[in-house]
C-alpha cells in the first residue's frame, strides 16, 4: 500500500503544476531557497516546452560564463570582456554596462536595488541596479569568480585568494573572513541556510562557517581533490558534487557532515545540484544529466548530451533546463528525463540557466546572452 502511495505521489508530480513559496524571478545563481527551483513558474511546463523558440539574443565582447540573474524586469550577467550588463528581460535592449578591470565569470546576486558581482581583478562590485553606478567596492587577495549569495543583508564571496568573506550588503564593510586551506582556489559559490554557510574548497575539504561569525562549525574531506561545485541545502541534507577520486554527489547531513550517501558518475561534477520533489539533478564530465532519489542517491534517469556538462541546472514546473560543452541548452522532462527541446549555440554552454515568467536566459561561450521563450 505505501509502495503504491508513493508511486502516485511519483506520478502526480509529473503532471501537476505546483507553484508557492518563492516569488517570481531569479536574482541569484542559487534563488534565496538555494535549490535552484523555481515553483513559481507557470508558464513554461513539460506540455508545451518543446515549442520554445529565440525571443532576443545579445552580443557581449567575448564568451559569457556566468549565468544570468533575473529581477524586476532586467537581466543581469557578467562577460569575459570585463564588463557587467543589464539587459531589458523583454527585448535584450542594452539598458547599462560596467566596465571593471578584468574578466567577469560571477554571477551576479541582486538584492534592494543593487547588483553584486565579482571579477577576475579580485573586486566585488556593488552597483546599482538602476542606472550602474558603483555603490562600493571591496577587493579581495584574488580573483573572485564564483557566483554570490546575498542573505539577510550580507553578502557572501568565495575568492580565489582561499578566503570566504561576509561583507555588508549596504556598505561594503567587511564583517569576516574565514581561510580555508592557503593556497587553493574556491570555485563554489557559498550557499547559507540556517545560520550556516556551506562552500567546497579547492583543496577537496567541504567547509561549514557559522553565517554571523565566520566560525568553523565543522568540515569534511571526501577521497577527491576539488570542489568546484556549489551547493543545494534541503530539509537538513547538503547535496555537491566533487571532481576526480570518486566523481561522486555527495549527501551529507547538514549539521555536522555526516556522509548519509554518495553516487559516482562517469567523471568529475563541477556542476551544482538543483533539488526538487525528493530528487536530485546534476550534470556530470561523463556527459551526462543525472536525476537521483535524494533519500538514497539510487539513480532514476540519466540523459546523455554530447559533451560534458559543467553547466548548473535549474528547475521549474516539471522541466529541467540545462547547458552543456556540446553547445547545446536542454528542456528535460524532470520525471523521466526525456528530452522535450533543445537548442544549438555557437558556443560551449556552461552559464547555467535561469526560468522566469515563460522565459529561459542563458549565456554562452559565443559570447551572446540567450532568451528563449514560446511565440
Amino acid at each position: 500500500m505505501q509502495r503504491n502511495r508513493i508511486l502516485v505521489l511519483i506520478l502526480w508530480a509529473c503532471f501537476v503544476s505546483v507553484a508557492w513559496g518563492q516569488q517570481n524571478g531569479w536574482s541569484e545563481f542559487h534563488r534565496p531557497n538555494m535549490q535552484r527551483l523555481n515553483w513559481y513558474e507557470k508558464v513554461l511546463n513539460a506540455g508545451n516546452v518543446g515549442g520554445l523558440g529565440l525571443l532576443w539574443s545579445y552580443t557581449t565582447g567575448n564568451q559569457v560564463f556566468s549565468s544570468p540573474a533575473v529581477a524586476n524586469g532586467v537581466v543581469y550577467v557578467g562577460s569575459y570582456d570585463n564588463n557587467v550588463y543589464a539587459l531589458n528581460a523583454s527585448t535584450g535592449a542594452l539598458l547599462w554596462s560596467y566596465a571593471t578591470d578584468d574578466r567577469v565569470q560571477s554571477s551576479p546576486a541582486v538584492a534592494n536595488g543593487v547588483v553584486y558581482v565579482g571579477s577576475y581583478d579580485h573586486s566585488v562590485y556593488a552597483l546599482n541596479a538602476s542606472t550602474g553606478a558603483l555603490v562600493w567596492k571591496y577587493t579581495t587577495g584574488y580573483a573572485v569568480a564564483s557566483p554570490l549569495t546575498v542573505v539577510n543583508g550580507v553578502v557572501y564571496v568565495a575568492s580565489s585568494d582561499s578566503y570566504v568573506y561576509a561583507l555588508e550588503a549596504k556598505t561594503g564593510h567587511l564583517l569576516w573572513k574565514s581561510l580555508t586551506t592557503p593556497g587553493q582556489y574556491i570555485g563554489a559559490s557559498p550557499t547559507v541556510v540556517n545560520g550556516a554557510v556551506y562552500v567546497g574548497g579547492g583543496d577537496g575539504v567541504f567547509y561549514v562557517f557559522d553565517a554571523r561569525t565566520g566560525a568553523l562549525l565543522w568540515k569534511y574531506q571526501p577521497d577527491d581533490y576539488y570542489i568546484y561545485s556549489s551547493t543545494a541545502v534541503v530539509d537538513g541534507v547538503a547535496y555537491f558534487g566533487v571532481d576526480f577520486g570518486c566523481n561522486c554527489v555527495y549527501a551529507l547531513d547538514a549539521s555536522d557532515g555526516t556522509v548519509l550517501w554518495s553516487h559516482q558518475t562517469g567523471d568529475y561534477v563541477s556542476s551544482s545540484p538543483a533539488v526538487a520533489d525528493g530528487v536530485v539533478y546534476v550534470g556530470s564530465h561523463d556527459h551526462n544529466v543525472y536525476a537521483l532519489n535524494a533519500g538514497t542517491g539510487a539513480k532514476l534517469w540519466s540523459y546523455s548530451t554530447g559533451n560534458s556538462v559543467n553547466s548548473s541546472p535549474a528547475v521549474a514546473n516539471g522541466v529541467v533546463y540545462i547547458g552543456s560543452d556540446d553547445g547545446k541548452v536542454y528542456a528535460l522532462q524532470a520525471c523521466t528525463g526525456h528530452k522535450l527541446w533543445s537548442y544549438a549555440t555557437g558556443g560551449i554552454v556552461e552559464s547555467s540557466p535561469v526560468v522566469t515568467d515563460g522565459v529561459v536566459y542563458v549565456g554562452s561561450e559565443d559570447g551572446k546572452v540567450y532568451a528563449f521563450g514560446l511565440k
